[in-house]
């Protein structure tokens, strides 16, 4: 199995692990555990310590937490694989022999989120410009300029979203960041799943920066071209903080997108097992997460493509299928619906595994755009309906950074302004509603008028 390995080592070695201007190397943190094959081409990653309030409780997610990476507070992770024979024995056994392990957690598989089914598009990425009002949204400077949008995928290719779009598309390549063992420029990946996100993200913000972080084509015995492991994720959300840390505070914004999730709890550690990664906010990506969006980024994750009436023949969840940071009180949930409205069948429903009220909201998916898996083949699954929302994200981002609107206040936002779809108010099935550009765009103006 493989897993992820907390440790607390010296306040030096924390401090060159989370510095990015040095590397340390697994066998520098780690020289050694019993049992455990170590990943040497796994950069070890600084986690950094929650800090509640007076009283509050160190493993809420939903209480504002600070985040501390001093060396006398943070833990280091690296990851390994541990034979099955014997599993929770070994595992028991690694605190009480190295002082040092604080923990060890599952490091599961994590794979896109593409569709179900054939049917064909509704409608095309016209259908959704004009749903949400993207001419108006430009005419009010509102399009992305300035913004950065990481896309944690398989890769973008710049030149076919250009061609899809009809304009220019902007890779930071020096911002980029790679798993270990990737072959690929920046923006130069083969055409995929992340180029279908990297289209569909700039639809609303065209003139968006964008981040290329092929988190789902690192190498692996047995892996598939569309998988990877939560590890690289964790690595590269501790990219994106150091990207967030050295912008600005003033105008600080960073839009994350995540078309994908875990499927399945065969990688997984089972529910109530302190290694557990579904269900379990004390697992070091769910502190990750928490992590960046307190220094300001904007973190989206799709819902998942295991709806009752259409489910991914990988979901393998019996029930509540939006698990770990997928269901994150401090992501945004989001969930598909067609251009005419409905829901599609594939879209997971609620409740959430860290948070019951998942989805938060809808965006639009099931239509032609990209052109990424062929001619006539859709943007789908809540893979599109996730950077559709990223992108208007991202527009908001260009007038309110981070500093006049933080994270949690957007995502707020968002929820209050949605255009309700079925009960009154909240529902399993969409959430809060579906995204309404419009209405979110009046209450900021309202809101800037107040803070006159």
């Amino acid at each position: 199995m493989r897993i992820l390995i907390q440790l607390r080592p010296s306040p030096d070695l924390v401090a060159a692990v989370a510095d990015p201007g040095q590397t340390a190397t697994t066998a520098d943190v780690a020289d050694g555990l019993p049992g455990v094959e170590l990943d040497p081409a796994f950069t070890p990653v600084a986690v950094p310590r929650p800090l509640p309030a007076a009283d509050g409780d160190p493993l809420s997610l939903s209480q504002p937490l600070d985040f501390s990476l001093a060396p006398e507070d943070a833990s280091v992770l690296v990851r390994g694989t541990i034979s099955d024979d014997e599993l929770t024995a070994r595992i028991a056994l690694l605190p009480a022999l190295r002082p040092d392990v604080v923990g060890v957690f599952a490091d599961p598989v994590i794979e896109s989120t593409p569709v179900c089914g054939g049917d064909p598009p509704a409608g095309d990425w016209h259908d959704v410009e004009r749903l949400l009002n993207v001419p108006g949204l430009h005419a009010q400077g509102l399009d992305g300029d300035g913004v950065t949008v990481a896309v944690l995928d398989t890769g973008i290719n710049a030149a076919h979203t250009a061609r899809q779009l009809g304009r220019g598309v902007t890779v930071d390549a020096e911002r980029c960041w790679s798993p270990s063992g990737v072959a690929g420029r920046p923006g130069e990946f083969e055409v995929d799943h992340g180029t279908m996100c990297a289209f569909d993200t700039l639809i609303t913000a065209p003139q968006a920066t964008l981040i290329d972080i092929p988190v789902l084509l690192s190498t692996r015995p047995g892996g598939s071209a569309l998988d990877g492991l939560l590890s690289d994720a964790v690595a590269a959300f501790a990219h994106l903080r150091n990207v967030l840390d050295a912008q600005p505070a003033e105008s600080r914004s960073l839009v994350v997108n995540n078309s994908w999730g875990s499927f399945s709890p065969e990688w997984d550690f089972p529910v109530g097992h302190p290694g557990n990664y579904s269900d379990n906010a004390a697992h070091p990506f769910n502190l990750m997460v928490a992590a960046l969006d307190r220094t300001g980024a904007d973190v989206l994750f799709a819902a998942g493509n295991c709806g009752r009436e259409c489910p991914d023949g990988r979901c393998a969840y019996p029930g509540r299928p939006i698990v770990g940071a997928n269901s994150h009180p401090k992501v945004l949930s989001v969930g598909g619906i067609d251009v005419n409205g409905e829901r599609v069948g594939y879209s997971s429903q609620g409740p959430g595994r860290l948070t019951a009220r998942k989805p938060d909201v809808c965006a639009y998916t099931h239509f032609l755009g990209s052109r990424a898996f062929g001619a006539s083949e859709p943007d789908s699954g809540t893979s599109a309906a996730a950077p559709v929302a990223a992108g208007l994200v991202a527009a908001v981002r260009t007038r309110w950074p981070a500093s006049k609107l933080s994270p949690a206040q957007l995502r707020a936002l968002l929820r209050r302004t949605a255009e309700d779809r079925s009960e009154v108010g909240f529902d399993y099935d969409y959430g809060y509603g579906t995204v309404d550009p419009a209405g979110v765009i009046a209450a900021l103006q309202k809101r800037s008028k107040h803070a006159r």
